[in-house]
């Protein structure tokens, strides 16, 4: 199948040309020419790209598909139409289902499902650090590894052990695992995981940072030489404690005050934050409603919409910028390819009106839950296409 992006303004990175309008010729899956007036056969797709901006596809590292066993929740083929629907091309799935992601027969059940061809996003595995994520008995981390995880975390269920955490940084480091801390309490718990991150010299990726004191304490630990990437995600860059109206609202970390909103849009802003994830978070309408609703948000469809009418339309972050966040940082932080636009790299890509605006509606999301705290707002910015492996997975409208 060869497919022609035409006339589309092709943002990558700032050493590729940014800000030209080119045409883009897929062939099997791979980017095979970038330039104007190609030549193409008489079979070739045309999609008219004029006044769209073609990214690299995003990578969401941060997304809970409750498959397996919470699939009333969300499922690998709900969980990537929302993907999908949101330019994400590529994900990291957490691993608090049930069963736990703690076993290499529960991560290789999630690959080998994930290679239906129906679904419309290329999903990567994050198993557990310890068994039903319960901090008393560290998983295999190599088997794990062969299985096909690329990260680790006991998501939700953050590592109280000092002793374990410090283990399980070194055997991820031995074993070329990304290790993702979710820390809760998030000051105490992110001061822990700078402190051992520095002291044995490995490195750490740090999950929704959300308030001014857990940013400070990785910031002076980088400046010291930790290794430390760090996520930050929509709603805590977003809304603040008095937007919480109702439980669709009610996620953890929690929504926070407006100086540590303004905290995360900074360092998003100066270019010392890693990246921006979703955390989508699905739980059914009759869990969120509820006397005891359970913390999460959506996420997969809001990320880059969110992302351009906060960062870029307002407070004027560049697209290359954006693209880092969003694309390029999250695959070189778990150390998988892709995130760029050039001959040669596969074609994975979202086509993006940067000015249209939309409602957030619950009821014409694509995952089988409602739950976001977006409900209601006017965003600018709507994926048009999604390209994945060359092809046309989604289409607006």
């Amino acid at each position: 199948m060869t497919l022609l992006l035409k006339g589309g303004t092709v943002v990558a990175s700032e050493h590729s040309g940014n800000g030209v309008k080119n045409d883009v010729l897929i062939k099997d899956s791979v980017i095979k020419e970038i330039g104007e007036n190609l030549e193409i056969s008489s079979d070739t797709q045309i999609i008219d790209c004029t006044g769209l901006t073609i990214l690299p596809g995003i990578f969401d590292m941060h997304v809970h598909l409750r498959d397996p066993g919470q699939t009333y929740k969300e499922d690998l083929q709900s969980g990537t139409n929302a993907a999908a629907t949101g330019g994400v091309t590529g994900l990291l799935c957490m691993p608090n289902t049930t069963p736990v992601i703690d076993t290499p027969e529960t991560v290789q059940n999630i690959i080998e499902r994930s290679y239906n061809k129906k679904l419309k996003s290329k999903i990567y595995v994050c198993g557990a650090i310890t068994h039903s994520l319960k901090g008393e008995k560290l998983t295999d981390f190599a088997v794990l590894k062969k299985a096909g995880a690329i990260a680790i975390s006991d998501d939700g269920m953050p590592v109280v052990s000092d002793d374990f955490m410090s283990k399980a940084m070194q055997n991820a480091k031995t074993e070329g695992l990304a290790i993702i801390s979710h820390c809760e309490p998030e000051n105490e718990m992110t001061a822990r995981e700078v402190r051992l991150a520095k002291e044995l010299g490995v490195p750490v990726h740090i999950a929704h940072v959300s308030t001014k004191v857990a940013l400070s304490s990785i910031q002076t630990a980088i400046s010291e030489g930790a290794k430390i990437t760090y996520e930050i995600a929509p709603h805590h860059f977003t809304l603040t404690k008095t937007d919480c109206v109702d439980a669709d609202y009610k996620m953890n970390p929690p929504l926070r005050e407006p100086e540590d909103v303004q905290a995360m849009l900074q360092t998003l802003i100066s270019g010392e934050a890693d990246c921006i994830a979703s955390d989508h978070a699905p739980h059914s309408p009759e869990e969120k409603q509820s006397s005891e609703p359970p913390n999460g948000v959506l996420g997969l469809e809001t990320l880059l919409p969110i992302t351009l009418t906060r960062l870029f339309h307002k407070d004027n972050v560049s697209l290359e910028r954006i693209v880092e966040l969003l694309c390029v940082n999250p695959r070189k932080i778990l150390g998988i390819s892709g995130g760029t636009i050039k001959v040669g790299e596969t074609a994975d890509l979202a086509i993006v009106d940067l000015n249209q605006s939309w409602i957030v509606n619950p009821d014409k999301l694509q995952s089988k839950s409602r739950n976001t705290c977006f409900k209601g707002m006017e965003l600018k910015g709507k994926i048009k296409y999604t390209v994945l492996d060359g092809k046309v997975v989604y289409k607006d409208g």
